[in-house]
């Protein structure tokens, strides 16, 4: 009786997944690409990069420029990407961390993602390429997204951005790049940071929330393979007791800049996403959270097959558009 009601459960979950995130789903799973964790990082990083790099650079898209350059960084050169949109500046300026994990993820494969925010939000955005574990584990990845935005703050000017309406952003990984970030500005009389936007954020190492086990084996993210990274970025468990590892453990959230954060309901980091904003707001932190049950891990990188991936991304850049003021 308890197994049919379980089969019961998983097909009304599996009903309730939108229909075009299931089609993109289903031509992923034919590829016969393995789970994150049962890969080596090497070739995991492969896969990743084939799969979410662009054929090519869209046509005629609303961005003015794409620049790649870098700086000096705390252990040498941080390659950074600009999206420059059409239009008269100077714009606001978001520096962008993309996903994967601390782990995977290039400025290629979150090419789209940043020339929809840049185009949308008729912002700057500068994209960056922190260094990645095991390799450089914790805290090289929070120490290059810092610098990147002390970078910005000084230099946004020769690329069309204002740095007096600066935010930070990123997926997943990045979104915890992008939080904590913050948390160190805040702590350190760091550059002023008028918004965070943080998508589908990893915050915290805890798995005891229910969406790790209502999505333990999730659409394009399972709860092994979010142990998995976790493995790869921390040096030892200690670091998971570090608030600028897990921002959900920092004793204070206030007096940090405006936010939105996005979650999805079959995405196994759904609950800590949902944790955060909610500690965000009783702390005083003005947050927009943005919800959307039918979606999967990384859904805004589907906005030209998915209809809700779409909307969702016009209003994250609605919000980037109204914080920092343009």
């Amino acid at each position: 009786m308890g197994e049919r009601r379980d089969v019961r459960e998983a097909r009304q979950r599996r009903d309730a997944l939108d229909p075009q995130v299931e089609a993109v789903v289903e031509d992923i799973e034919r590829l016969g690409v393995p789970r994150w964790h049962a890969m080596s990082v090497d070739r995991a990083r492969r896969v990743e990069d084939d799969l979410f790099t662009p054929d090519g650079p869209p046509n005629d898209d609303g961005i003015e420029f794409v620049r790649d350059l870098g700086f000096d960084g705390p252990a040498g050169e941080i390659p950074v990407r600009i999206y420059r949109p059409e239009g008269e500046g100077p714009f606001p300026t978001l520096v962008y961390y993309h996903g994967g994990g601390w782990t995977l993820g290039t400025l290629d494969s979150i090419d789209g993602v940043c020339r929809a925010i840049a185009r949308r939000a008729n912002c700057v955005v500068v994209s960056v390429d922190y260094r990645l574990a095991p390799e450089h584990p914790f805290p090289a990845a929070v120490d290059d997204a810092y610098a990147a935005v002390e970078w910005v703050t000084a230099h946004a000017g020769t690329f069309g951005g204002d740095p007096d309406r600066l935010g930070v952003a990123g997926t997943s990984a990045g979104g915890n790049l992008a939080a904590v970030t913050t948390l160190r500005a805040r702590e350190f009389d760091g550059p002023e940071i008028g918004h965070q936007t943080l998508l589908y954020p990893m915050i915290s190492r805890a798995f005891d929330r229910g969406s790790y086990a209502e999505n333990a084996d999730g659409y394009l993210l399972s709860t092994r393979d979010v142990r998995w990274f976790w493995e790869q970025y921390l040096r030892s468990p200690v670091d998971a007791h570090n608030p600028f590892a897990a921002p959900i453990r920092a004793a204070d959230l206030s007096d940090l800049p405006p936010a939105t954060v996005v979650t999805a309901g079959f995405d196994p980091l759904r609950d800590e996403g949902v944790a955060y904003a909610d500690r965000l707001s009783a702390a005083g932190v003005d947050v927009e959270h943005r919800h959307y049950p039918g979606m999967v891990h990384g859904f805004l990188s589907l906005t030209d097959d998915v209809d809700v991936a779409d909307e969702a991304m016009t209003a994250v850049a609605r919000d980037v558009r109204r914080a920092l003021g343009q």
